[in-house]
């Protein structure tokens, strides 16, 4: 099982990552696709091979054909909407927003996933990516939608966690080079 390999392979210093791995995942409330494509979203989002390469199996074998597709857009569409949004965002002219994106994002309109679940992917990966303004889209859209803001945190620990284990285990295979 791929949480089992990562967990045993984080070193002893990330013992607190270790646990939890185990609680926001391995206890999490959330319902299984809901919970199993924000942790394939979120291993994409990480840029880790080696977390991508164990967690998107189980990811596979927990979602249907379409939920495991929506997860993986999600992860795609984010990773182009949080560059430009958050540029957006950091210029500070609100002039830009008057211009017209003009980048396609059809799979938001109709993304094989409920729109709760795709929203939810979406926040977890802009949380990684560090987008300010796709958070506040995404987290509104999924309060109209009736998702309590408990289920946003729970996506929002999922991203944490799964992008602090990316980052531990990757800087452990560069050091151990050395």
């Amino acid at each position: 099982m791929g949480l089992d390999v990562l967990k045993a392979e984080l070193p002893e210093f990330a013992k607190d990552l270790k646990l939890n791995l185990s609680s926001v995942v391995g206890n999490s409330k959330l319902p299984e696709q809901t919970l199993w494509g924000t942790v394939l979203a979120c291993a994409i989002a990480s840029r880790s091979p080696k977390v991508l390469r164990e967690l998107e199996p189980e990811a596979k074998s927990r979602l249907s054909a379409e939920a495991f597709t929506a997860a993986k857009a999600a992860a795609a569409i984010m990773a182009m909407n949080n560059v430009y949004y958050r540029a957006l965002h950091l210029i500070g002219d609100p002039e830009y927003s008057n211009l017209r994106a003009g980048l396609r994002m059809n799979i938001m309109a109709s993304p094989g996933a409920p729109k709760a679940d795709f929203e939810l992917w979406s926040l977890a990966v802009s949380a990684i990516n560090g987008c300010g303004r796709c958070l506040e889209s995404h987290e509104q859209v999924l309060r109209k939608e009736g998702v309590p803001r408990e289920t946003v945190q729970e996506a929002l620990k999922i991203a944490a966690v799964v992008n602090a284990v990316a980052v531990t285990l990757d800087a452990e295979a560069v050091t151990e080079q050395v």
